[in-house]
């Protein structure tokens, strides 16, 4: 049983999608149309960067979304690719909605764009910040947040993404991440935590799902309830519930809460694997979400990617021996 999973904001690199528009004329077609619903030269955005451009939010997002869907549309031009079950990692539940025929691609690309630029603007530059926290449990790291805000009175600092076991990203205001990283003690747990945690902050734009995306939130709302929505073909497993949902006002609901709220990976990909998913094909470009997969359950996930014609190949093999 196979599954479809789609990348978020860090796959993102300058030559993404490049093998896919030189050999597939469907590929080719859909970045064309791209450009010409944003008004904005995909190609040369996608293939040159430079990677400071790419990693503005309100280009990355559209970026993401197209070259999962032309990942998408190639497969399922070569080969019979019919997953039970999918999911997106953060903006990239926007692409699991169009490869399941709940969102129309064009209108998809306009509400990213627009989602980019709202949660850029919801936050001063600067004033938010984002770090992974590795090694501790989901439990450990709402007691570790609430403790920060407490002790230090500054906040808001919110568990984000909770990526892979061990891998926990938080969320909130810069001086709150900062007094965090700085001031950890394990005091911090009640009932006594790591002795030592590793920090890694993320080089981001923004503190992306957490509540200082509120004003972003409320104003894809209203983007969102203008457009037209779906029931899926197959269920989506979405960030903010971890459960798998194929009508079309759930689906919307769903996409607009988890603008602020915590991505809820490891649950989801759990999800998919109950749900009787055995190999799970990471729809876009690098391979982040393949490894966070490995990482949550590699004895009953078999994970493939395609980055190049030869993974594409590999995966076309897999899909006519079935």
């Amino acid at each position: 049983m196979w599954g479809a999973l789609f990348p978020g904001q860090g796959s993102q690199h300058p030559g993404m999608g490049r093998f896919l528009f030189d050999e597939f004329a469907i590929a080719k077609t859909l970045f064309e149309q791209a450009s010409d619903t944003l008004s904005v030269d995909f190609k040369k955005l996608c293939f040159d960067g430079p990677e400071s451009e790419l990693a503005l939010t309100h280009n990355t997002q559209p970026c993401l979304l197209l070259v999962s869907t032309a990942t998408a549309r190639v497969v399922a031009s070569i080969a019979p690719f019919k997953p039970i079950a999918g999911a997106g990692h953060s903006i990239g539940e926007y692409a699991a909605l169009v490869a399941t025929n709940s969102l129309d691609f064009e209108d998809a690309m306009k509400a990213v764009r627009k989602r980019g630029e709202y949660m850029q603007s919801a936050v001063p530059v600067g004033e938010g910040a984002m770090i992974a926290v590795m090694g501790i449990t989901p439990e450990q790291m709402v007691e570790l947040c609430q403790w920060a805000e407490k002790t230090s009175g500054l906040g808001p600092i919110e568990p984000a993404n909770f990526n892979a076991p061990g891998q926990i990203v938080a969320s909130g205001h810069a001086k709150a991440v900062e007094w965090l990283q700085k001031n950890y003690t394990p005091q911090a747990f009640s009932s006594g935590g790591p002795s030592r945690l590793k920090f890694i902050p993320l080089k981001v734009s923004a503190p992306f799902h957490c509540s200082m995306m509120k004003p972003a939130e409320e104003k894809m709302r209203r983007i969102l309830e203008d457009t037209r929505f779906n029931d899926a073909v197959y269920p989506i497993v979405q960030n903010f519930t971890a459960e798998p949902v194929r009508e079309s006002k759930t689906l919307r609901e769903n996409l607009i809460r988890q603008i602020s709220a915590p991505v809820r990976w490891v649950e989801c990909v759990e999800k998919l694997r109950q749900m009787g998913v055995q190999k799970v094909v990471e729809l876009g470009c690098g391979k982040v979400i393949s490894g966070l997969v490995k990482k949550i359950d590699s004895e009953h996930l078999e994970t493939f990617n395609i980055n190049s014609l030869e993974e594409l190949k590999n995966l076309e093999n897999r899909l006519l021996s079935h």
